[in-house]
Formats: structure tokens, C-alpha cells, sequence
């Protein structure tokens, strides 16, 4: 994956907000990214996420196209929210329309919504 600048605006949504879609929107309306690595979802994750690891583009950018629905509503995690924006810009990029970043990433959902979930 390219870490060329971005090129326009991306959408985004606090830890909050995603609290609120997680829990009023039914699991088949909403395509959840994690792009972090595998070892960093085993330390914390958040349920519903489908793990896309940027290391690993080579191997799911295709199949990621056929798979996912691009008119669907993605929301993208990371850590902090850097990857996940890069992610963003990829889909985009490739059709998708309804794309937003997780502002924070999981360490703010850890603080401000579920601090079950381990911070790293």
C-alpha cells in the first residue's frame, strides 16, 4: 500500500459514535476493517472487526474488492487512526462511497468507551 499523501478529505467518526452504530446497527449493515497487525488484535480487540493487516495488502487487496460491498458503510480502525486513514483513502480510492476512519483508533475507544479493552 502507497503512503503517498491524501488527496482529499476523509470521513470520520469518534469512539463514541462507533459505540452507538456497534449497538443500534444490525451486524449485516455495517463492514467493520481492523488493519492493525494480528499480534496487536490478540492484545485488544473489538468484536464484529474483520482484520485486514496493512503488512499483509498484497495478499487481501484483490480479494477485498470482491468480498466487501463498496455502496456498504466501512468504518476503519487502528491503532491511533493513521493506517486506518491510509485504509480509508485506499478504499476510496477503489469505489467504495461510504467510508469513515475511527478517530483515536481502539486506545481511545479503550479510554473513553470500554476500558476492558487492554491498552498497548
Amino acid at each position: 500500500m502507497s503512503t503517498n499523501f491524501f488527496v482529499q478529505p476523509i470521513p470520520e467518526i469518534n469512539v463514541q459514535e462507533l459505540e452507538e452504530l456497534l449497538q443500534t446497527v444490525p451486524e449485516t449493515q455495517l463492514q467493520l476493517i481492523d488493519v492493525r497487525e494480528p499480534d496487536e488484535v490478540i492484545m485488544a480487540k473489538i468484536e464484529r472487526f474483520m482484520n485486514y493487516p496493512l503488512s499483509e495488502y498484497s495478499q487481501w487487496s484483490e480479494k477485498i474488492l470482491v468480498e466487501l460491498d463498496p455502496t456498504q458503510p466501512t468504518l476503519v480502525l487502528c491503532h491511533h487512526g493513521v493506517r486506518s486513514a491510509q485504509m480509508c483513502q485506499w478504499l476510496i480510492r477503489h469505489g467504495f462511497t461510504d467510508v469513515k476512519n475511527i478517530n483515536g483508533g481502539i486506545d481511545a475507544y479503550s479510554i473513553y468507551v470500554n476500558p476492558k479493552v487492554p491498552r498497548y
